[in-house]
C-alpha cells in the first residue's frame, strides 16, 4: 500500500509539472464606472511571444466568411457597425475592441476548460472560429443583450488557427455603455452565459468557479485592521494595508481574479471618463508580468509570459487607449475620427520605442 501511495504521489507531481510547464496567457480585465456615467473597460494582454498586435479599424459593410472545422467556409456576415480594437498575428479580427454603439468584446485565454460546440457539415454556414467570434458580435450587435442573443444563434467549433497551430481556447467578456456585462464560455460543448456584476475576468477555470472562490476572501477590506488585545498586550498592524492582508499576489488566474475584484470594487469613483481611464491604467500596473517572473516550456524551449500590451476602452465616448511593453506612453484612437466607411480594414501601429524626456535643462 505504501509503495502504491508513493507511486501515486510521484505520478501526480509529474503531471502537475507537465501541466505547469506549458505557458498560459495571463490576461486580466476590470471595469470602472466614473461619476459622469461613462463605462471604462481595461485589460492586460500577456503572451510568451510577440502576437504582432496593432489597432485595426473594421468599417461598416465589411464582408467576412467564418471558418468552420477542417478550415472549411463558415458563417458569412456583413458588418453593420464600425469597430476599432487590437488584433493578433496580423489578422483582420479584433481580440479586444469597441464598436460605434459602445459595445465592447474581449477575448481571454481559457485553457483546459474551453470545449467548443460540435458542428455538423450541414451547419457549417452557422459556424465561426473562436478568434472570429468577437469580431462578429462587434460588427452586428449594438449592445450586450443583442450580443448574447446573437451568440446563441451561431456555433463556435474546433477550428485550428494556422499561425498558432492550435484551436485557441478562449472565453469572452461582453459589456456595453449602459453598464451591462456578461461572460460567454463554451464549456462541455455548450454556450454558457454568466451575468458579470463585477466586470472582471481572468482565465481558467470557469467564471462561476471564480465567483465561488471569492467566498475564501470575505475578510478583505480597504480599512486597516484595529489593534487587538492579546494576553494583555496590544497587537497592532505593521503599517498601511492591513485590511488587505491575505490578498493573493501571484500571477495565477484565481489570484488575479480576486485581486482584480478587490482593486476595482474599492477604487474611489473617478469624476469623469478621462480620469477613469488613467485610474484603470494605474490599477492594471499591479497586474504587469515582468519578463522572467513567469516561465514555462514550449517546444522544448524555456519561454516567459510577459505583458505585451494594456488597453483601456471608454465605451461611452468611443475611445480605445493602449500602451505596450516597449512603449509605456498612453496612445488613443477615437472611433469618431476614423473612416468607418472605408473600403477595407485599416491598421494603426501599436509599435514604437520608449521616449525618455531629459528635463535636466529645466532646472531653475
Amino acid at each position: 500500500m505504501k509503495t502504491f501511495w508513493k507511486l501515486s504521489v510521484i505520478f501526480a507531481i509529474a503531471a502537475i509539472a507537465i501541466l505547469s510547464s506549458t505557458p498560459a496567457p495571463a490576461c486580466t480585465g476590470i471595469t470602472l464606472s466614473p461619476k459622469d456615467g461613462s463605462v471604462i473597460f481595461a485589460r492586460t494582454l500577456e503572451f510568451a511571444s510577440d502576437l504582432k498586435s496593432n489597432v485595426i479599424v473594421v468599417p461598416r459593410g465589411k464582408e467576412y466568411v467564418g471558418t468552420a472545422p477542417g478550415n472549411q467556409p463558415g458563417l458569412r456576415w456583413t458588418t453593420k457597425y464600425g469597430t476599432i480594437g487590437a488584433n493578433a498575428v496580423d489578422l483582420p479580427y479584433i481580440i479586444d475592441g469597441i464598436n460605434e454603439k459602445g459595445l465592447h468584446v474581449g477575448l481571454f485565454y481559457f485553457p483546459g476548460f474551453a470545449k467548443y460546440q460540435t458542428v455538423e457539415k450541414q451547419d457549417f454556414d452557422k459556424s465561426l472560429a473562436p478568434w472570429e467570434f468577437g469580431t462578429y458580435l462587434l460588427g452586428t450587435c449594438a449592445n450586450a443583450n443583442e450580443a448574447v442573443a446573437a451568440a446563441g444563434k451561431v456555433l463556435v467549433g474546433d477550428a485550428v488557427q494556422k499561425e498558432m497551430g492550435i484551436v485557441p481556447p478562449a472565453h469572452f467578456i461582453v459589456s456595453d455603455a449602459a453598464g451591462n456585462c456578461f461572460v460567454l464560455e463554451h464549456v462541455d460543448g455548450e454556450l454558457k452565459v454568466h451575468q458579470n456584476p463585477f466586470g472582471v475576468i481572468t482565465n481558467s477555470p470557469a467564471f462561476d468557479w471564480h465567483v465561488t472562490n471569492l467566498s475564501n476572501y470575505m475578510t478583505l477590506s480597504p480599512e486597516n485592521k484595529p489593534n487587538i488585545d492579546l494576553a494583555g498586550k496590544q497587537i497592532a498592524s505593521l503599517g498601511q494595508g492591513s485590511g488587505m492582508l491575505g490578498l493573493p499576489g501571484d500571477f495565477t488566474p484565481p489570484s488575479r481574479f480576486v485581486r482584480a475584484v478587490a482593486y476595482s470594487q474599492t477604487a474611489l469613483q473617478s469624476a469623469d471618463a478621462k480620469s477613469g481611464v488613467l485610474q484603470a491604467f494605474h490599477i492594471l500596473n499591479a497586474f504587469d508580468i515582468p519578463v522572467g517572473a513567469a516561465a514555462g516550456i514550449e517546444g522544448g524551449h524555456r519561454v516567459f509570459d510577459r505583458t505585451l500590451w494594456t488597453s483601456v476602452a471608454d465605451l461611452k465616448n468611443g475611445r480605445f487607449y493602449f500602451r505596450t511593453l516597449e512603449n509605456s506612453q498612453i496612445r488613443m484612437v477615437d472611433i469618431t475620427k476614423v473612416d468607418l466607411d472605408a473600403a477595407e480594414v485599416q491598421s494603426i501601429s501599436m509599435g514604437g520605442e520608449e521616449q525618455i524626456e531629459d528635463l535636466s535643462a529645466t532646472a531653475k
